[in-house]
């Protein structure tokens, strides 16, 4: 039962197994936050339960504990995590996460603090860049979603309105505060579709809040500041911050494409932001006249000093001087990088092994003329093949074809020179082209490809000592982000068979066993609908709908089929005329006997919506899984017989006093009905869809 604490916050609180409630600590349009502990480990957490009216219906309240279940896979250092899910004696979802007793960033005063704020943006950025790689958009970045913990490190909480890539992302200004509306992206203050970069444009309001300390746009309530974002200019800012203009001029931009890609991309244009101090000033200006104020003092000890100690020492340092400043070309025959000249052009370039190389990075058959300068060295065995493999990796031939490919090459030129210093770069280059190759095979399903061209750069590594090397280990962790957004995606989609199809790159590059369970644990867990509908009597078609994934009866629930649920329930099934009218007590019509002949297989007819109800009910008793009266969704896709009968849908009419029928029957050309659900129908059946 619900307990009612005692104190200035009492007040009844939701009954949580394993947990108890201490005090609300937040309320928002959609949930409220509760202090409480978990009683098995003894700490504080902090819960959220959601509203009843925020979601109203049991679709909604499965969909919102799944995307809970997902978000509880975000494990990143600047990322709040969920501890558990789970709903209330009442039947509300809610989730536990971290208490985080610090203050937000809204609290938080950072004018000045460049440093702070930089701090703050590149560690937000990261957990975005990590949960956009995954398939997770936030939608509600604001500073009260900025939390900082013990060791006072950005932590983003709160994607409990969080989307990912597959169900609709249409929001409503219902309910929305002027907190969330005032970092709203333009696109997503209009209703229209949003993506990561909405999250981008948050975090460049964001931005202008900590250098100002006020927010960009202005409003009295939800509605004027959505409509600032959507229709007033990119403020600027004062003259000590505007070499900050060009970076919030991108992030504030207000249509998506003219904003960073990526955060990682803003993440590069963060670093590119001058460095100055809270005046405006360069921050190396400062730094040079701090070292002036320093050389002053020393040349005020010098003159104390006997210039037989500081003469000798200002004379190498000129001289240390010269010889960085020399000219461009010294007249004895080489050019300022000390290179030899040829026939009167500076001569190729010469690498670390004193090989000379043209411009194509091919050695070079110019002669030296300068009988003093280096010579070039013959061109070995290993030479020719890192040629090849060069001209291969900018054609793109890294894996293919077989014996004619930059890792083959490569392989030839250690074999036959394993000290060869232009074997390690190159190498490193064509792994890491592989990783961006396999990761853009992966995120376009093309499985078999990226796990060919993996093995190839596997076998390469292993081959040539490369196995456990930083090239090899970047390429790992790039391949286990990739898949776990393909995976991500399966999930969404529901689409068991192409998550598991993405592992084989898993096993390709060789990830290591906790990672390779990890991706694997998260494909198996998807439902396989395709097995479920071949399990189906009768056989069933999966069908994807704005609604899901679903399993849909190939054919309408037979006479057969509803005479054994009849049978094992004793069911009254309802009448096929209308409560009082004289045709029913003249001419009484049922599922047994519609009025006209029916053979066994034939589609059930003359039962109401609520019949089909019970059936589908007693079907899930029976095997043990969910099974529904199909929507007009879930069976838009099934082509009902020209001549058979129209089919009951879950779909409501008429404030729900009604449910629509769905298809033509003989005697009706309309393509849907709204009918009383009370009653039976001789020329409407139903169908069910499979849940999985």
């Amino acid at each position: 039962m619900p307990h009612s604490p005692t104190g200035p916050d009492s007040t009844v609180f939701p009954d949580i197994a394993g947990y108890r409630l201490l005090r609300v600590i937040g309320h928002g349009g959609m949930a409220t936050v509760y202090l409480g502990t978990q009683l098995s480990l003894g700490r504080d957490v902090a819960i959220k339960v959601m509203l009843p009216e925020a979601l109203a219906d049991e679709v909604s309240r499965r969909r919102f504990e799944n995307e809970a279940r997902t978000i509880a896979r975000l494990e990143h250092p600047n990322i709040v995590g969920i501890h558990e899910v789970g709903r209330t004696e009442a039947g509300l979802p809610w989730y536990a996460m971290p208490h985080l007793p610090h203050g937000h960033l809204g609290s938080r005063d950072l004018t000045g603090d460049h440093a702070r704020v930089r701090d703050v943006l590149r560690a937000l950025l990261s957990a975005l860049a990590y949960a956009h790689a995954r398939g997770v958009i936030h939608r509600d970045v604001k500073a009260e979603n900025v939390l900082f913990d013990e060791a006072d490190r950005p932590l983003l909480a709160d994607f409990g309105i969080a989307l990912r890539r597959g169900y609709g992302t249409r929001v409503t200004m219902v309910g929305l505060a002027v907190g969330s509306t005032a970092y709203m992206a333009p696109e997503q203050a209009r209703g229209q579709q949003v993506d990561f970069r909405a999250d981008l444009y948050s975090v460049g309001v964001l931005a202008w809040e900590m250098l100002n300390g006020s927010l960009p746009y202005q409003g009295e309530d939800a509605l004027s500041m959505a409509i600032a974002h959507t229709q007033n200019p990119i403020p600027r800012l004062a003259p000590p911050l505007r070499h900050w203009q060009r970076f919030i001029d991108r992030a504030l931009a207000k249509s998506p494409g003219r904003r960073f890609a990526d955060a990682n991309q803003m993440l590069q244009a963060l670093a590119q932001v001058p460095q100055r101090d809270g005046k405006g000033e360069p921050v190396v200006t400062a730094t040079v006249r701090r070292l002036g104020e320093g050389a002053r003092h020393i040349g005020e000890g010098a003159r104390r000093v006997s210039p037989m100690l500081w003469i000798p020492a200002v004379l190498v340092v000129a001289a240390g001087i010269g010889f960085l400043f020399q000219p461009s070309d010294t007249g004895n025959g080489t050019s300022a990088a000390g290179q030899p000249r040829v026939a009167g052009r500076a001569a190729a370039p010469v690498d670390a092994e004193g090989l000379a190389y043209d411009d194509a990075r091919t050695p070079a058959a110019a002669t030296v003329a300068d009988p003093a300068a280096p010579q070039a060295a013959p061109v070995s065995a290993s030479d020719r093949h890192l040629g090849e493999a060069e001209r291969q990796l900018r054609n793109s031939q890294l894996a293919a074809p077989a014996g004619a490919n930059a890792f083959e090459s490569l392989t030839r030129a250690w074999q036959a020179d394993r000290e060869h210093l232009r074997f390690a770069p190159l190498s490193a280059r064509a792994i890491d082209a592989a990783g961006a190759r396999a990761a853009a095979l992966i995120a376009k399903g093309d499985h078999a490809e990226a796990a060919a061209l993996l093995t190839a750069a596997r076998q390469h590594a292993v081959a040539t000592g490369q196995a456990d090397g930083d090239a090899m280990r970047r390429l790992r962790t790039r391949v286990d982000a990739a898949l776990e957004a393909r995976i991500g995606q399966g999930v969404s989609a529901v689409d068991r068979s192409d998550a598991v199809a993405s592992l084989a790159s898993a096993d390709a590059v060789g990830l290591d066993a906790a990672a390779n369970a990890r991706l694997r644990r998260q494909a198996m867990t998807i439902p396989d609908v395709a097995a479920l509908a071949a399990s189906v009597a009768g056989g069933a078609r999966v069908v994807r709908s704005s609604d899901g994934v679903y399993a849909i009866s190939n054919a309408p629930v037979s006479r057969a089929d509803y005479a054994a649920f009849v049978a094992a329930t004793g069911h009254k099934s309802a009448s096929c005329r209308a409560r009082g009218s004289v045709l029913r007590a003249l001419s009484s019509k049922d599922w047994e006997d519609p009025g006209f002949e029916q053979s066994p297989s034939d589609p059930v007819v003359c039962v109401s919506w609520h019949d089909a109800v019970e059936y589908a009910r007693w079907r899930s008793e029976r095997e043990g899984r969910s099974i529904v009266v199909a929507s007009t969704a879930q069976g838009a896709s099934v082509a009902t017989r020209a001549t058979g009968p129209a089919e009951w849908r879950s779909d409501c009419a008429a404030a729900c006093k009604d449910r629509v029928a769905a298809g033509r029957s003989q005697r009706d050309e309309l393509a849907s009905r709204a009918l009383d659900p009370r009653r039976g129908y001789d020329d409407v059946g139903f169908r069910l869809a499979h849940l999985p």
